[in-house]
């Protein structure tokens, strides 16, 4: 099961949201991020959070349509999202699709970006989406296969430390086994050659970066 969670951060691109979603999709609402599915005329199957950033008359929309409302005080060790990732997991959902996790607070940013790299989510294979670009962490011994155009940009980005033994296939500047130190800008705007490119990681974290050419 896909589960798609929609935080309260920016949408740069909100009319293309629907074509995202498939059938089936678990769609799980971070406090604010309701918003968002109301705008679109749709409900989902839970939201998450202590809901300091809706009006009572949304809260009560979806109350009445039979939304599940799993409420949290304000004061608390986790944020909303994280809170909407682990009802997600504890749902059986492998996939997460994140939206609306990026906006103009660097630190709620900056946490959204890192937290597939939690090891209470090391199971889960979760992508953070913003109109033309995505974005997912590598693990250790993990390749990932991703499908483009030729431009389209591609960054890696070590976390936690050295990323070791890394080879791209389909890239303009490829590695074989190679390493990047962590802090260095040595892995960002890679370009696709073709609709095809290969990540392979022995060892680390690379935080993966897709961003989709204009067409």
């Amino acid at each position: 099961m896909r589960a798609v969670l929609f935080a309260n951060g920016s949408y740069s691109q909100p009319e293309v949201i629907k074509s995202l979603l498939q059938p089936g999709d678990l769609l799980i609402a971070a406090d604010g991020g309701a918003v968002q599915l109301l705008t679109l005329h749709l409900l989902p199957e839970a939201a998450v959070g202590d809901f300091d950033s809706l009006n009572s008359n949304e809260l009560e929309k979806m109350e009445n349509a039979g939304v599940k409302i799993l409420r949290f005080p304000p004061k608390k060790d986790v944020t909303d999202l994280e809170l909407a990732l682990q009802y997600a997991q504890s749902r059986g959902a492998k996939d997460i699709l994140l939206l609306g996790a990026l906006g103009n607070r660097w630190d709620q940013t900056l946490a959204n970006q890192l937290l597939p790299a939690a090891v209470a989510f090391s199971g889960l294979s979760i992508w953070l989406v913003d109109g033309n670009q995505e974005m997912t962490l590598l693990r250790s011994g993990q390749t990932l296969e991703l499908t483009g155009r030729p431009g389209d940009t591609l960054s890696l980005i070590p976390l936690a430390g050295d990323a070791n033994g890394i080879t791209t296939q389909g890239l303009e500047y490829p590695l074989k086994e190679e390493n990047l130190q962590f802090g260095s800008t040595r892995g960002i705007s890679n370009v696709f050659l073709g609709e095809c490119a290969s990540v392979k990681l022995e060892a680390g974290m690379l935080l993966c970066v897709l961003i989709r050419a204009s067409r």
